[in-house]
């Protein structure tokens, strides 16, 4: 793999799902990396194996709290902003600490890559475009955002953490970039967590019901981790301050989706309708016209191929 622009680089949030596979992938383009993380929903497993590899510190700490932040020695050329509950279980769980990593934490990132005269770059997400009303979601679209609705605290700390990452560039000249990730999967995803690819492979291995919110005619377009890094990187590298959208192109619905895993899985598993929660999406897939022609990407990985590594990393893990 080629050589990345950057000596040394700070994956804050580093041990979660799109957090740990960054890690790895900037550790194989001889990256020295610092992974900040309070594992409030990462895991060391996560890290374990990057955790033998030259190069690679994990330090534990949570990116809101200052004294983590002075603890953190040396200078860093790239500072990603990751720290943030991700999955509707976690967030629900979590509601002050995902509006606190949206805000403080991330005032706090900005000054150590403004110090540092680092490029930042922020994880926003396809939740601040809510329910969208527009199809597909383009970057200049303002959203359709409950902001007092039990996703509320997870949609407006990345719209609040956006604001901040366009004001401090804009007051400061920090180097900035936002992007917008649209929902990914693959291996390292926790079962618990309420996303629909783990829980229906999930269920599929266990022989258990999957279970559909709603009629499951609701879309999602997802996309394969590894392609969601390639997009990451790749804003990163351009020096565009975004905000771009990097997802996939393939629109489904979700029960299409849970027939695919069953099929994938060869499991007898049936189907079970169950009550759709408040505020879901009901269509959701991002316009990447922007990243195709300022970052030269697309997926590369094809429903079929990403859904067999998950479903095969998800086997290895039951059976180990």
């Amino acid at each position: 793999m080629s050589a990345h622009p950057w000596r040394r680089v700070l994956v804050t949030g580093g041990a979660g799902f799109v957090g740990s596979h960054l890690c790895g992938r900037l550790l194989d383009g001889g990256c020295d990396v610092v992974c900040l993380d309070n594992l409030a929903t990462g895991s060391r497993a996560n890290v374990a194996e990057l955790n033998t590899r030259p190069g690679f510190r994990f330090v534990r700490g949570d990116a809101t709290d200052p004294t983590a932040w002075r603890a953190l020695p040396g200078r860093f050329d790239l500072v990603l902003h990751f720290a943030c509950p991700a999955s509707p279980a976690d967030y629900l769980r979590l509601p002050l600490e995902t509006l606190d990593v949206g805000s403080t934490g991330t005032r706090l990132a900005l000054e150590r890559a403004h110090a540092d005269g680092a490029r930042f770059l922020l994880a926003s997400t396809s939740e601040v475009y809510g329910d969208p009303l527009e199809h597909p979601q383009r970057e200049s679209y303002w959203g359709n955002v409950n902001p007092n609705g039990p996703r509320s605290v997870y949609d407006e700390s990345k719209r609040f953490a956006e604001a901040l990452v366009t004001a401090h560039r804009g007051v400061h000249g920090t180097d900035t970039a936002i992007v917008r990730i649209f929902n990914t999967y693959g291996p390292r995803m926790r079962t618990g967590d309420g996303r629909a690819v783990p829980t229906f492979i999930a269920q599929a291995l266990d022989g258990m019901p999957l279970t559909v919110a709603g009629d499951g005619g609701q879309t999602r377009s997802l996309c394969y981790v590894d392609d969601t890094v390639d997009g990451i990187l790749a804003l990163a590298a351009s020096g565009q301050p975004g905000p771009v959208n990097i997802g996939g192109a393939d629109e489904i619905t979700m029960l299409e989706l849970a027939r695919r895993i069953v099929d994938l899985t060869g499991s007898a598993s049936r189907i079970r309708f169950v009550e759709r929660p408040v505020d879901d999406p009901c269509r959701r897939r991002p316009d990447t016209r922007l990243a195709r022609e300022l970052l030269g990407w697309q997926p590369q990985v094809d429903w079929t191929e990403g859904l067999k590594r998950t479903i095969g990393w998800f086997s290895r893990s039951v059976a180990a």
